[in-house]
């Protein structure tokens, strides 16, 4: 159920994240996207206990990326929007995960 979960969000979230660096969503829609996902995650994940793997732990990761930085930071620091892509790549099926990703569930 967990594993379903995140494979679905992971690619509305490559979705989202896409649209937004390409100035084709706003930040606030962004930001919507992330708490209707951590609540629909808090009804699916009562008492769940199942290990992460390493798509979730860099989902997770960019879900708390998009939550902690703002807009501008976002937008502007290419240090941070090269490790999101990266995270993007991983949850598209390219590559390895990136080592730095240590997302953990809400």
């Amino acid at each position: 159920m967990a594993d379903t979960f995140i494979e679905q969000k992971s690619q509305q979230l490559v979705f989202y994240i896409s649209r937004y660096f390409r100035g084709r969503l706003p930040h606030s829609e962004l930001h919507l996207f992330v708490w209707d996902t951590l609540e629909e995650w808090a009804q699916l994940s009562s008492g769940l206990q199942l290990p992460y793997s390493p798509r979730e732990r860099v989902f997770w990761h960019l879900i708390h990326q998009l939550e902690f930085w703002p807009d501008c930071t976002l937008r502007e620091d290419k240090l941070l929007r090269r490790n999101i892509q990266d995270c993007i790549c991983y949850l598209k099926g390219h590559g390895v995960a990136p080592p730095n990703c240590v997302g953990v569930r809400p």
